[in-house]
């Protein structure tokens, strides 16, 4: 029974809320010396197909990392105030012998991950809690994440990619500690003390609407603010949504998150949690072929809105391939009595073909999305307050000119 229970886990992606996250496009492997060679034509024809997937993964990372790079050289980041970086580790104990790194001092273990564990610490600065994930670089480097890639590319990329991102729905960044001298490597980020509420108005496991409703509210609002500066999540899914004691959802966990350039989201590999891949990504992969990584996060979105609805999973079989066919093949299926509005938009976040699928901004503007509470406020990130300032500086500095050439 308990390997049942493995099992449906692993499809699923979770063991709670900073559990395990399982991975669709490799698991971790541990880096070999030697490679076994095989002279058949079997051998050699998959050979190819992976040396292609390696050129492409390769690529597509390494695209990413060049944009991330090129933001944080040029200052082209969305935040008000920078991540701190700091390359000195101090390991140690305050008076009564709770360990401490640097400011931080140790209060308890709160989660695991695939690569490391997440602990509480207490800062001595400001008596604030964060949360710490930490992880052993060497351990990082000797696991393969894809074909050219190991641990600690997914998690210097997630480093970067938050170094660039501030919104009151991301969870944010606070300070990154790599002493070049130790094994460790340490994200100090903001500690979401919070956790999912059920109201009991909906089925066993659900939420209800209203909960539901606010949640998806704040998932979308960061959603499109990520898609808005080029960053597909790539694994959206209860898990990876965090909620404050106050109630407000954010979105976390970039460990397998890309970016793009100009209005090209278009990706090869799923590498998100099965139950939540969208039918395009389940397909057979083959050479050329491609998604959209927005259209796949926005499916990730409907299949989370039925979790916290329903209780239950829109698609979901006994084995890997069997919930791929469910999710390609099958239809979704609503219960009777469900709000009309309501079915219309899972049934619009769920449309098999991307090209129709709804889209984020439509889904904003969705009547039951709306309720009673209206359009979700704009966000002013720092980038629009940048934006904003340049053109009122450049309309001032026109004005100036001009009122010179009046008086000459």
């Amino acid at each position: 029974m308990f390997r049942d229970s493995l099992w449906l886990s692993r499809i699923i992606g979770c063991f709670g809320c900073f559990g395990t996250s399982t991975r669709t496009r490799q698991l971790p492997e541990p880096i070999q010396n030697d490679t076994p060679s095989s002279s058949s034509s079997e051998s050699s024809t998959s050979s190819r197909s992976e040396d292609e997937e390696e050129v492409e993964q390769k690529s597509r990372s390494k695209q990413s990392d060049e944009i991330l790079k090129y933001r944080l050289d040029h200052g082209l980041i969305c935040r008000q105030v920078p991540v701190k970086v700091t390359n000195q580790l101090f390991r140690g104990e305050d008076e009564d012998g709770n360990k401490m790194i640097n400011e931080y001092v140790r209060e308890c273990k709160i989660g695991s991950g695939s690569y490391g564990k997440v602990v509480l610490y207490r800062s001595s600065v400001d008596g604030q809690f964060y949360a710490i994930k930490a992880f052993h670089k060497s351990q990082l480097l000797r696991l393969r994440v894809a074909p050219s890639e190991t641990a600690m590319s997914d998690v210097l990329r997630e480093v970067m990619i938050m170094k660039t991102l501030e919104h009151p729905n991301i969870v944010n960044l606070i300070e990154v500690i790599d002493d070049p001298e130790t094994d460790h490597f340490y994200m100090v980020l903001e500690y979401i003390d919070g956790k999912w509420v059920y109201d009991g108005s909906g089925p066993p496991d659900s939420i209800g609407e209203k909960t539901a409703r606010k949640y998806l509210r704040d998932i979308v609002a960061g959603l499109m603010y990520l898609h808005a500066h080029n960053v597909i999540h790539g694994d959206i899914k209860p898990d990876n949504l965090m909620v404050t004691s106050s109630g407000t959802v954010k979105i976390g966990d970039f460990s397998v998150s890309q970016v793009f350039k100009d209005d090209d989201d278009q990706l090869r590999r799923s590498p998100g949690t099965p139950v939540f891949t969208a039918p395009e990504c389940c397909l057979e992969s083959e050479s050329g072929v491609t998604y959209s990584g927005r259209a796949a996060d926005t499916w990730a979105v409907g299949v989370t809105l039925c979790y916290m609805i329903l209780g239950q999973y829109p698609f979901l079989a006994d084995t890997l391939q069997d919930t791929y066919d469910k999710i390609v093949n099958d239809p979704v299926v609503l219960p009777d009595g469900l709000d009309p509005l309501l079915r219309d938009l899972m049934e619009g976040l769920l449309c098999k073909n991307p090209s129709e699928r709804m889209t984020l901004k439509k889904v904003s503007e969705h009547p039951w999305f709306l309720g009673e509470d209206g359009h979700v406020l704009e966000y002013f990130c720092c980038c629009k307050r940048k934006s904003a300032l340049k053109i009122k500086q450049q309309e001032e500095d026109a004005n100036g000119m001009s009122e010179v050439s009046d008086s000459s």
